[in-house]
């Protein structure tokens, strides 16, 4: 498996350290952005549950009120004394409780009885408000709260909350009415910290809008019943929240909404979600610029530290390819040194080397080593006849000839001894084994059939002189084995040529 550079893992661990940190931001940024949305629904559910419990105590007080007036009304009877008590109690309840707006008492008719104010307007009727006309078809015994209206006697827009009025036969008798201003919602609601773009409000189960903040006079009454907010408080959960679409003011909010416990009424507190994230989004994005610069100047650093990492490789390299260079022509110098330029057989150099070596090798190991000693047949006619290029040719192929029959074992060379002489030495080889590879030789150089007019045979042969002995300690064996071979030789040129001669004297020296 190819090892991958430095380089690519430098590469990759900057690379990866840039994203973790701009990855550790995204999930830091949208943690701190779920955690800040989470805080916004528990504010809101617990304003909706402030804003439901004061809505609560404030109808409850109301209805208090218009349960004891229905009493009183009841059991008393409507006398002129029985009135002015009424009138007093009236002005007394709503001294004390500043939620309403007034307290009113009308006959089935319609017509004003008593009322809170200082003076009675007998002429008033109310027989064409919703809620008259609702206890005068229903029996009813609760109270109703109906729709907003601007109040005959103030002006002001108030929330009617009502309770029917029986005859003893149990006939319709009137409406005691208890009128709710909306400016008392308003100025609680004002007290909380919604945004510049929040809103709470307060709606009847039948989705008529009672309250909201912000106040706007032509919203009151209208029906929230197509509303994504009305169809999850009707259809998913009475209470719970959720993030809606304002269909006043198009605002996307997170609401909160909750039921009243005694009344058909709910609240909501909705907080603008552009809003509350807007810090969020301020920092996010300064946060993130931060990182996103700091990760820039690590890639940028990492990047020319990568390019420097690969200038410095690639000056090693370029040392280590020098180095190669230069060792590879050490060696060639070196195999120049101990080769024939001519035959490209080992010199005599390396053959003494090689000799020398081989020779305390067969010493140390009790083993023969063979020497065959090889001259070319009438070389000097062969010069003198074609010349010496042609002479140097026929030495090349004849060591190509001779090259070719060496064996290939360790230890075993062929090489160029001087003029036309070539030696060949065959360490583990004895003297019968030395004489057979030189006469494989000399066949070898016969097959070439290079033609030589000075020879008696018309063609270039060689004549071979072969040795081989068993080194002993202290005697100089090597001098020893080349005069054999030598010996062997000029008596294989003296009986004729082209022809291998043994050692007579196989005796270990």
């Amino acid at each position: 498996m190819k090892r991958l550079p430095v380089t690519f893992w430098t590469t990759l661990f900057v690379t990866l350290v840039c994203v973790a940190l701009v990855a550790l931001d995204f999930d830091r940024s949208w943690l701190a952005r779920k955690v800040l949305l989470e805080q916004t629904e528990r504010n809101a559910t617990n304003l909706a549950r402030a804003m439901s419990g004061h809505a609560d105590d404030t109808l409850r007080a109301a209805d208090t009120c218009l349960t004891d007036l229905e009493e009183r009304i009841e059991v008393d009877g409507t006398g002129p004394a029985q009135l002015q008590r009424l009138h007093r109690l009236m002005v007394d309840h709503v001294r004390t409780l500043p939620q309403l707006n007034g307290l009113f008492f009308y006959d089935e008719t319609g017509r004003w009885i008593v009322n809170s104010r200082p003076r009675l307007d007998r002429a008033a009727n109310n027989a064409d408000r919703e809620y008259f006309r609702y206890h005068r078809e229903h029996r009813d015994a609760g109270p109703r709260i109906g729709k907003p209206v601007a109040s005959r006697s103030t002006g002001r827009w108030v929330i009617p909350l009502s309770r029917r009025i029986d005859k003893p036969d149990g006939s319709f008798g009137g409406v005691v009415l208890a009128t709710i201003d909306i400016e008392y919602f308003s100025r609680f609601y004002a007290g909380f910290d919604i945004g510049n773009n929040g809103a709470v409000a307060l709606l009847s189960d039948d989705g008529t809008l009672l309250v909201r903040r912000p106040f706007k006079s032509e919203s009151v009454g209208i029906s929230s019943v197509r509303t994504p907010l009305y169809d999850a408080y009707t259809r998913v959960a009475r209470t719970g929240t959720g993030e809606f679409r304002s269909t006043q003011d198009g605002q996307v909010r997170l609401n909160s909404y909750r039921p009243l416990q005694h009344y058909p009424l709910f609240v909501t507190a909705a907080l603008s979600k552009d809003e509350v994230l807007a810090h969020w989004w301020h920092d996010t994005l300064v946060r993130t610029a931060g990182v996103l610069l700091l990760a820039g100047l690590l890639a940028l650093f990492g990047q020319r530290l990568v390019r420097q990492m690969r200038q410095r490789l690639r000056a090693e390299q370029e040392l280590r390819e020098a180095r190669d260079v230069l060792a590879s022509l050490n060696v060639t110098l070196e195999k120049l040194a101990l080769q024939d330029g001519l035959t490209g057989l080992a010199n005599r150099r390396q053959f003494d080397v090689s000799l020398g070596n081989e020779s305390s090798r067969a010493m140390r190991q009790g083993v023969p080593l063979g020497l065959a000693m090889i001259d070319v047949d009438h070389f000097k006619a062969y010069n003198d006849r074609y010349g010496h290029s042609a002479g140097d040719d026929c030495l090349r192929a004849v060591a190509r000839a001779i090259r070719q029959q060496t064996p290939k074992r360790a230890g075993d060379l062929a090489a160029r001894y001087g003029g036309e002489e070539l030696a060949v030495l065959l360490p583990h080889t004895d003297a019968a084994g030395t004489e057979a590879v030189a006469e494989r030789m000399r066949e070898a150089v016969a097959a070439l059939r290079l033609p030589h007019a000075g020879s008696p045979l018309g063609i270039v042969t060689i004549s071979g002189g072969a040795a081989a002995i068993v080194p002993r300690r202290g005697i100089d064996h090597a001098a020893v084995l080349v005069e054999h071979a030598d010996r062997a030789l000029y008596a294989a040129k003296a009986t004729g040529r082209n022809r291998v001669m043994r050692h007579a004297e196989l005796r270990e020296t």
